[in-house]
């Protein structure tokens, strides 16, 4: 034992340096505060009826009413018991305060990654610095996506883990990559995960080229059989969590169209514009060197400075303006002409790589030799080329109308965290390269001068002449500008000068991050150029690197996520404090109501989630059904049919003269369950839409005819005297009695999803069928009676039954490949 700490205790050393640097960076998480995250506190409002039952059954249901009306818990919160990544994912977040953990994930797998990559331990600290610290993680890990984050926590030493194995050691390469490939998965971002696939099918690409070339077929070959062995065990360890995403997938606003008039696009995932909403401007991939040369996030902050351009002259403009009008005039430029002039709807930040880490990419390019080089190139061409959507949609519409899956992800740009990963590996190879190529010392000074020229001169251009390529104006600029002098009286002069104004504080933004780019890529230049040289020894040069790319990246990340960002844990916990009309309403003991929140963006909101089941809320992913209901009965005007037949019993509306809330209750709303006297059958999908823009829901149900075998209209009739009603509420179970002379047909107010929702009359499993286009209904036999609506998915329980085994062959995998490593080691 005493052995192995000598053998690792300089990375061991490393690694606490890591934590020090987590813990300073995030110092509030010592004071007990935690991050702020938008996304992280509209996620604890969806979750807020799984918690209550968690804490009450100690297991949260597989379905929640909290949203939407009812939609599976698979993408909110759900527990996987049986999947052994779970725990793994755990140990990372709970062991170590939010969000230290994700930070130190970023750093240890990356340093794995270098070190692996045989680089020395003091360079591979300042290149995992340099891939954690890229402001796309920090920007990530500010808005709340803590498992996109996750998830690219765990790109490096997967590939740290396929190297491990293409080198010859199969049992340990293999086990490591099928456990980090797990925790991949299990981390639960898709998109991420898909985006590491492509790069590493052109890595395997690469490597068959090499193996034809050099005649290593059978060694490759092997390699690739323990590869495709860690793959096939990572996807049994999270069997349920993939079985149940793909199955929900196909019905949500990922899948197909049910209306025909909904289906203009060849694809059946989202629609182009929408994928493409976020796509990354051509232009703005120089930020990759200049952090704020786009404006950085879109914010007004530094233009509210008093040395502003557009401080000075909205004072000398509208000083004597009355306050409201002062205040419009604001809110137009905080919504328009910000300082972020891109072509993107809003940005958090930038994609920052660190001004010394470009420079040394550009030198990787003149010296690196190894067909990594070609495999990280490939894959930033190629990933910065799909970022652009809809900027450079030639390369892009290939991979979204051809490529498998590609259409289900929206937000193109952020395939650049990939990019983000290639960018240091290129930078510090280069080093390592550098300092162990048998070159003339004199060419790798030629090409490190040229590599910081161009990068450097680059920088400095920008500086001393921002406009030579720049305009540092939107495209709609002009059209914004005719805007502001509409609302300003026809006053073009003083819509020109606040204009004019803004642009020359964007050219100040960039101008400054310029020059500070110009410096550090000098510092970068003159310690690698002291190392080449031997004017400094190796551990002090990699050293002093690494605390410059910290420094270097620090600074800009802190514009995104700093102490500001952390508040107290019972603050956060208590974000949304309940109204009046709040308190009121969660005063009606039904237990499954719904409400209609009109003093929020009803659909695009889920604070409202924190206090009560509601037909809107906040998802990416909603069910399709759902999704075309509030586009086609919600979108231009307010359909009552609908909202009364998703039993919503309250409305919530905001006065907008003086800001209060008042609560208005449905005397229509139709509750959890009703009986129809008729069913009108109707062909497909826009007849059902159409038939419910326009009818009586309590009297009669919209059913698509391909359900028509499951009722027998000769043993319908309409009886006075029947009636049901909910017994018992669980999210996963709900009961109703009723009592009928005769056959009827209920229509329950819960949304239909066919994938894992089974009926029982009294005990048996029986038929239900779609009414109404997202309800339930059916017939049910006369007497006296007890139904129950069970939430059972397949995919849940016998995928948790194969998490079970996998997990078990995973440690096994694991155990034996560390005891053959341990052998051969012993041997040698």
């Amino acid at each position: 034992m005493n052995n192995w700490f000598k053998q690792n205790g300089l990375h061991l050393a490393i690694i606490a340096i890591f934590a020090v640097i987590c813990f300073a960076y995030f110092s509030p998480v010592m004071q007990g505060k935690v991050p702020v995250q938008n996304d992280v506190v509209q996620s604890k409002a969806m979750q807020k009826e799984i918690m209550e039952y968690k804490d009450k059954d100690g297991k949260g249901p597989l379905w929640t009413n909290q949203m939407f009306g009812g939609m599976p818990a698979y993408q909110i919160w759900v527990q996987y018991a049986y999947n052994g990544a779970t725990y793994g994912i755990a140990l990372i977040t709970k062991a170590f305060p939010d969000p230290v953990g994700t930070v130190l994930l970023l750093l240890v797998g990356a340093y794995f990654l270098f070190v692996t990559l045989k680089i020395n331990p003091w360079l591979a600290a300042a290149g995992a610095i340099a891939f954690a610290f890229t402001t796309y993680n920090f920007v990530l890990i500010a808005a709340g996506h803590s498992n996109k984050a996750l998830a690219i926590g765990f790109f490096a030493p997967i590939i740290a883990s396929i190297l491990i194995t293409l080198r010859g050691k199969y049992w340990l390469g293999g086990s490591l990559t099928a456990l980090f490939l797990a925790l991949e998965i299990r981390a639960n971002h898709v998109q991420m995960t898909y985006y590491l696939f492509l790069a590493i099918l052109i890595f395997v690409g690469i490597e068959i080229y090499q193996a034809y070339k050099n005649k290593t077929f059978p060694a490759l070959g092997k390699a690739i059989g323990f590869l495709s062995l860690a793959v096939i065990l990572a996807v049994m360890v999270n069997a349920s969590l993939l079985w149940t995403t793909s199955e929900y997938a196909k019905e949500t606003n990922r899948g197909k169209p049910n209306l025909t008039s909904d289906a203009t696009e060849k694809n059946t995932g989202m629609s182009k514009k929408y994928a493409y909403n976020w796509s990354q401007g051509v232009g703005e991939s120089f930020t990759f060197l200049i952090p704020d040369l786009y404006g950085g996030a879109s914010s007004i902050d530094k233009m509210m400075e008093p040395e502003s351009h557009f401080y000075k002259a909205f004072g000398e403009s509208f000083s004597q303006y009355p306050e409201q009008d002062q205040r419009q005039i604001l809110s137009f430029f905080a919504q328009n002409m910000n300082q972020y002039w891109g072509e993107k709807p809003g940005t958090s930040g930038g994609y920052y790589f660190g001004a010394i880490v470009c420079f040394l990419f550009v030198f990787g390019l003149f010296i690196v030799k190894s067909r990594l080089k070609w495999w990280t190139l490939a894959v930033t061409i190629l990933f910065m080329l799909l970022s652009f959507g809809r900027n450079f949609p030639w390369v892009s519409d290939i991979f979204f109308n051809y490529f498998p899956l590609y259409n289900k992800f929206r937000a193109v740009e952020s395939i650049l965290a990939v990019v983000g990963l290639m960018v240091p590996i290129l930078a510090f190879l280069a080093i390592k390269e550098a300092m162990e190529s048998k070159l003339d010392q004199k060419e790798l000074i030629k090409k490190l001068t040229w590599s910081a020229g161009i990068t450097g001169g680059f920088a400095l251009i920008v500086a001393v002449l921002p406009t030579l390529f720049f305009s540092f104006k939107s495209q709609v600029h002009d059209e914004l500008v005719a805007h502001l002098t509409q609302g300003l009286q026809n006053n073009a002069s003083v819509a020109h000068r606040l204009a004019s104004a803004v642009v020359e504080d964007r050219i100040s933004i960039a101008r400054a991050d310029a020059i500070r780019s110009f410096l550090f890529i000098a510092i970068g230049f003159a310690i690698v150029w002291a190392l080449l040289t031997k004017k400094m020894n190796t551990q002090l040069a990699c050293g002093l690197l690494a605390l410059a790319v910290l420094i270097d990246m620090w600074q800009v990340d802190r514009r995104y996520l700093n102490n500001k960002n952390f508040e107290s844990e019972s603050a956060v916990n208590n974000y949304f404090q309940p109204r009046d009309v709040d308190t009121f309403i969660m005063s009606d003991k039904d237990p499954n109501f719904r409400v209609y929140d009109q003093s929020i963006e009803t659909f695009q909101n889920a604070s409202t989630s924190a206090f009560h089941k509601t037909i809107g809320g906040y998802h990416a992913a909603k069910l399709k059904r759902y999704d075309e209901l509030i586009e086609h009965q919600f979108g231009k005007s307010v359909n009552q049919d609908v909202l009364d037949m998703l039993n919503a019993k309250y409305f919530i509306l905001q006065d907008p003269q003086n800001g209060s809330y008042k609560m208005q209750r449905n005397s229509t709303a139709l509750g959890n369950v009703w009986i129809v006297k008729g069913i009108q059958f109707v062909k497909n999908a826009d007849e059902e839409m159409k038939a419910i823009s326009s009818f009586d829901p309590k009297q009669e149900a919209i059913v698509d005819e391909q359900y028509k075998k499951l009722v027998d209209t000769t043993r319908l009739g309409a009886d006075p005297t029947a009636f049901i009603k909910m017994e018992h509420y669980h999210p996963d179970h709900i009961e109703y009695s009723y009592s009928a002379p005769r056959d009827i047909i209920a229509v329950f107010s819960e949304i239909y999803y066919d994938k894992g929702w089974n009926m029982y009359v009294d005990g048996v499993e029986k038929p239900y069928f779609r009414a109404n286009y997202v309800l339930r209904a059916a017939q049910l036999p006369g007497g006296n009676h007890k139904v129950e609506f069970k939430f059972e998915p397949k995919s849940y329980y016998t995928g948790e039954k194969i998490s079970l085994a996998g997990s078990i062959l995973l440690l096994a995998f694991l155990g034996f490949g560390f005891y053959t490593d341990n052998k051969k080691k012993k041997a040698a």
